[in-house]
């Protein structure tokens, strides 16, 4: 559809104006919030992401498209049928003590938002203690995502997986993990649940999770 693809280029090149003017646009030709959503900003975020990954364009980029995907899913969220929001159900996300980046960690609440959770974002430098009292103060939550780009955060990750899984009221939940100086095999080693190398894959693997779990027997 002619008007989808103007949205995921617009977004593409960074053009939040524009991207804006075409969704209230698409949004009067009777587009549906979601088809824009699934159809323009998620692949467009996408495709950025691998452009990323392959080293093929800078991190400004990502974050400006990072921004406006953020942008067009703030107009479009309030816009779904209250029976089509957040229907894969609410994570937790945040970036562990000592470590103030929140660049990946945006862009995963981003991609999250973008597959239908409700994103709770703790923000940066956030204690272990402080994911578990999130966790319950969120018990509809089933997601725990923990983020840093230091090495030298990375044992107050280990840290806070080890308090997240060491409660058993928590025992429901999974604790994904990410960033920079993460290895799949270390997010093994500290007893994470799983280990992605973007946000893309994050969202999805986060997705799988969820409908797994209401498909088990």
């Amino acid at each position: 559809m002619q008007r989808i693809e103007e949205i995921r280029r617009a977004v593409e090149s960074g053009y939040p104006k524009l991207m804006e003017k075409l969704i209230f646009q698409a949004l009067t030709e009777d587009i549906s919030p979601a088809e824009i959503m699934e159809s323009a900003l998620v692949p467009a975020m996408n495709s950025i992401g691998r452009l990323y990954q392959n080293d093929e364009c800078e991190l400004m980029q990502i974050l400006v498209v990072a921004r406006c995907v953020q942008k067009g899913m703030d107009i479009l969220l309030p816009q779904l049928e209250p029976q089509n929001r957040f229907v894969l159900g609410k994570v937790i996300l945040g970036t562990v003590e000592g470590d103030l980046h929140d660049v990946g960690k945006k862009l995963v609440a981003v991609m999250m938002q973008s597959v239908g959770f409700e994103v709770i974002d703790l923000g940066v430098d956030i204690s272990g203690k402080r994911f578990v009292k999130a966790a319950k103060e969120h018990p509809d939550a089933s997601i725990i995502c923990l983020s840093c780009l230091l090495t030298t955060s990375m044992r107050a990750m280990r840290n806070a997986v080890e308090l997240i899984k060491g409660d058993k009221s928590l025992s429901h939940l999974r604790v994904m993990v990410g960033g920079c100086p993460i290895t799949e095999s270390f997010a093994r080693s500290i007893g994470a649940d799983a280990y992605t190398e973007n946000a893309a894959e994050a969202a999805q693997l986060a997705k799988k999770f969820v409908l797994d779990g209401r498909n088990a027997p």
